[in-house]
């Protein structure tokens, strides 16, 4: 076993540096690393193994712990839309279509056919929120639509193993009794989370934290998280569900922050373990037999989720908002491959049918962090932003000069504008999102709706006659290009362009731009400027 353990950790980060040096999430790395190690000692039948599943799971576990974290309550109550309507009319939905093709095109029963369907419309918690979590676009607009239909989905998990159930007993009185003792266990659950949360929490936390030992901090937290998780479960619940909500009780608390830096260690490692396990589940010669009905189910049921997610979100929001969040859900989920496990050991699905559903959801999943990698990108290749007729918008006059040109009313846009304002200084702003624009025009500011790349509109703002051009937009893809427009039409020569990465400076150097700023550097430089004057500050009080 511990040969097994080195070789894995050795694959494994042998793996993922090469994968960092190509800017691949090691999420991939992970699931080579497990198909790697299940042929070279032949473990795909400890894959299976009841103990390595759990200990896997809980990988999943700490990241529903962490996410409750980042979501109070409050912050829940203003999601509710995302969750309870978006979330659930995506499950439904997608089951529905699965369902009746897998009833009346391919001839299934009806209860494989209602597992199958229900089984296909999640997607990946792990891999999806790992992900955005790194990039911290879980905090953008299609990053909470995400967010929103990922937990209305790891609810969902509890009805469908209820469902399960209910479909391998056998007597009449079975149902109404299961029915009954599932929701008095809901109630139990939620009333005892919610009032130790409430009540016994914060007090809880503060007299470990007064031992001033990092050490019983840590194993504190360890032991909420993991007696949630299990309280749940327990209850008949999932794990993460608890681990969840939990999360979310101490995101309430004051000690949110310290939590949440002390897991961070136990959640990844444990992730790793969760994808390793993953890749284990590669069965080539499955592949090799079914390669054809596999080569067609997996584009289907991919293009079948993004239809209904783009459908639904599109119907309350704009279109590059729809497109990023259905292609970030494309794949599915970890906790398909446990409802197909639990079917198959309940004889619920033929093992054959089960295995090429499993490779199948596994390919998926290795395809989903180069779809999220490459998420801008295809946004803004595939989808520009809505286009529509604004009337009564700002007009330049043709005798302005000297003016500064925003290009973007984003947070940092608006940020840039209220500098400006302080200074006295006159400024035009150009905006594409139609949300950003109506903020922009509510608040008075002179602002234009149009795209920033089209010189024609560029010439409108006498971009020639300005003495600077601010290029306030985050998306790399499209800030290359507006950079060129402009370039085209200034030589650049007073373009401020911000990034966020020194790479994203470098792709930036063949358009000759004299005023790139690099966020981070600037924020480490302000901070040691604040060192030095508290330096200078305190040495004062000794003289």
């Amino acid at each position: 076993m511990l040969g097994i353990i080195v070789a894995a950790t050795s694959i494994a980060l042998f793996l993922n540096l090469i994968l960092k040096k190509v800017h691949l999430p090691t999420i991939i790395g992970y699931i080579l690393t497990g198909t790697i190690i299940a042929y070279a000692f032949n473990l795909h039948e400890a894959v299976n193994n009841h103990e390595l599943k759990e200990i896997a799971e809980f990988g999943v576990v700490f990241l529903m712990f962490t996410i409750g974290l980042e979501f109070s309550l409050n912050h829940l109550k203003k999601m509710k839309r995302e969750v309870f309507f978006t979330g659930s009319l995506q499950i439904i939905i997608t089951a529905l279509f699965v369902f009746l093709i897998s009833r009346f095109v391919l001839g299934f029963d009806t209860s494989t056919s209602l597992i199958i369907g229900t089984a296909l419309s999640l997607s990946s918690t792990a891999i999806v929120l790992k992900t955005f979590n790194e990039t911290k676009e879980i905090n953008k607009p299609y990053g909470r639509r995400v967010l929103g239909i990922l937990i209305m989905q790891d609810i969902a998990v509890i009805p469908i193993l209820l469902m399960i159930s209910f479909f391998s007993m056998t007597g009449e009185g079975s149902l109404v009794f299961t029915i009954g003792k599932t929701i008095l266990a809901a109630i139990v659950l939620l009333a005892l989370l919610y009032f130790s949360g409430k009540y016994l929490l914060e007090p809880f936390l503060r007299y470990v934290s007064a031992t001033r030992s990092d050490e019983l901090f840590v194993a504190s937290v360890l032991l909420l998280a993991v007696g949630s998780a299990y309280l749940a479960y327990y209850f008949g619940f999932s794990y993460s569900l608890g681990a969840f909500i939990a999360g979310m009780m101490i995101a309430e608390t004051k000690f949110k922050h310290q939590v949440e830096a002390d897991l961070i260690p136990f959640r990844n490692i444990l992730l790793g373990v969760f994808f390793i396990t993953v890749g284990m589940q590669i069965n080539f010669k499955i592949i090799a037999d079914y390669i054809l009905i596999i080569l067609v189910l997996l584009p289907l049921v991919m293009a079948l989720k993004f239809a209904v997610i783009y459908a639904l979100v599109r119907y309350e929001d704009n279109k590059r908002i729809a497109f990023k969040t259905a292609l970030s859900l494309i794949q599915i989920g970890e906790f398909s491959l446990a409802i197909l496990e639990l079917a198959r050991s309940q004889s619920l699905i033929d093992p054959t049918y089960s295995q090429i559903l499993i490779v199948t959801i596994v390919i998926s999943m290795i395809l989903t962090p180069i779809i999220l990698k490459n998420l801008s990108k295809a946004a803004a290749k595939l989808m520009p932003e809505d286009v529509m007729m604004i009337t009564n918008t700002y007009n330049v006059s043709e005798d302005t000069e000297n003016h500064v040109i925003v290009l973007g009313y984003g947070r940092f846009g608006q940020a840039i504008v209220k500098e400006l304002k302080n200074f006295g200084q006159n400024y035009v702003i150009l905006e594409h999102n139609v949300k950003f624009y109506q903020e922009g025009k509510d608040a008075g500011e002179p602002i234009i709706f149009g795209n920033a790349a089209q010189k024609h509109i560029l010439n409108s703002l006498n971009i020639t006659k300005s003495s600077a051009v601010i290029v306030a937009v985050n998306n790399p893809e499209i800030l290359h290009l507006i950079c060129e427009a402009v370039g085209d039409l200034t030589k650049n020569s007073k373009t401020i362009v911000n990034v966020t990465t020194e790479e994203e400076k470098q792709s930036l150097q063949n358009l000759h731009l004299e005023h790139i700023i690099v966020a981070t550097n600037q924020i480490a430089k302000a901070v040691v400027d604040e060192v030095l004057y508290c330096r200078l500050d305190n040495s004062k009080e000794y003289y």
